[in-house]
């Protein structure tokens, strides 16, 4: 039990007693108190005063006007008064939430006025209280202090650790009245919820653009403030979303955990494996309206409509070149910088292209997968292929 509780209760106890007291040898001489007036009337005499009171001895009491019982100081009465109040004096004047300390209510205010006086030196993120800025610096620092005793995972806030000892115990007490299903935690029970009923009651005050979850309006934010809080901590770049550095860190560490169950081969995105995965399918859902090319993927499609409407939106700084696609302007950038990442293991030589490097390590592995279907004849370079399929026509 805290402190102040224990004190809280030392002084109610006192104040039955003396009300007790008060009710066996009840004075008619009393005093109303009246809430926020700071003056006591007597109600014998307009002359009497709580300092001729304490001359001739007599005691002066403050009297509830709640529940008219009556007190000899002051702040006693103010204790007593907590228990009508569920002990939170402190109340907003706008809302009327109330506060058992004066703290607590000047935090709240700034709920209000909009105003985050507790601001992160590393991304500029604001905080109405201190605690919430030392919680949120542990997502720079990636410290995780609370572990799990079950399974040795580890959190930045007890909360989390709460939520996921939920996950052993098996329970999963919010249930959707929709569909059914149960969620662990109440956050993604009321993101699923939404759903349902279409809400999108997060919106973003600078575009407009409504989300169905808080964290989503967060990240969406980033795009306007440029805001890129998870840094990698072993090549220094940066990143709008944890997710994001996640799937970078892969780069570092060569996780693969994504496998076709098809062909075996791996992949450090998910993304990447349901790309590949249409390969196997045959799958191109995206048709062009124009030519009628058709594409595994969306973005394959908007890609390719900038060469019909000869859009080139990204442009080299240095010669002024453009580009359909933002990967060709940094292979093109290779070439004024002389950066050329792909070495061959066999002999060293270098390319700033990974085509050309794939196409050279088949001279040292003899591997020809580019296979004519009319002849049968094979070839290690698809450039060399098409050109011989021409002898054909």
């Amino acid at each position: 039990m805290k402190i102040e509780d224990t004190e809280e209760q030392t002084d109610l106890m006192t104040l039955k007693e003396e009300s007790e007291e008060l009710n066996e040898t009840k004075e008619k001489d009393h005093h109303d108190f009246i809430p926020g007036d700071k003056s006591f009337s007597c109600s014998q005499s307009e002359n009497s005063s709580r300092k001729s009171a304490l001359k001739t001895g007599t005691k002066s009491y403050l009297t509830c006007f709640q529940c008219g019982k009556s007190f000899s100081q002051h702040e006693k009465f103010q204790v007593h008064m907590r228990i009508h109040t569920r002990g939170k004096p402190y109340a907003h004047p706008q809302c009327g939430t109330i506060f058992d300390q004066d703290g607590n209510l000047k935090v709240h205010v700034r709920m209000h006025t909009g105003k985050s006086p507790f601001i992160c030196l590393q991304c500029g993120n604001g905080f109405t209280q201190k605690r919430s800025l030392n919680r949120h610096m542990r997502i720079h620092t990636r410290e995780k202090p609370y572990k799990c005793p079950q399974c040795g995972k580890s959190f930045d806030s007890h909360a989390n650790l709460k939520i996921h000892m939920i996950s052993h115990a098996g329970q999963k007490p919010y249930t959707c009245p929709h569909c059914g299903k149960g969620f662990n935690k109440k956050g993604h029970f009321e993101d699923h919820i939404r759903i349902h009923t279409r809400q999108s009651p997060f919106i973003c005050q600078q575009c407009g653009n409504g989300f169905t979850q808080k964290g989503s309006l967060n990240r969406h934010m980033r795009i306007h403030n440029g805001a890129r809080p998870h840094k990698c901590h072993q090549c220094g770049k940066c990143f709008s979303q944890h997710g994001n550095l996640e799937v970078h860190m892969r780069l570092h560490t060569g996780e693969k955990p994504y496998i076709c169950q098809e062909c075996g081969k791996s992949f450090n995105r998910k993304g990447n494996l349901n790309y590949h995965m249409k390969i196997h399918t045959g799958e191109k859902a995206f048709t062009c309206k124009l030519c009628g090319i058709s594409f595994a993927l969306n973005g394959g499609l908007n890609r390719h409509m900038r060469i019909h409407n000869k859009e080139k939106p990204y442009t080299c700084p240095h010669c002024g070149k453009g580009f359909y696609q933002h990967g060709n302007l940094k292979i093109h950038m290779r070439i004024h910088s002389g950066e050329k990442p792909y070495t061959c293991p066999h002999c060293g030589k270098s390319f700033n292209r990974k085509g050309r490097f794939e196409d050279h390590i088949r001279i040292h592995t003899g591997e020809k997968p580019f296979t004519c279907q009319q002849c049968g004849k094979s070839f290690n370079q698809k450039g060399i292929l098409n050109r011989h399929r021409r002898t054909h026509i």
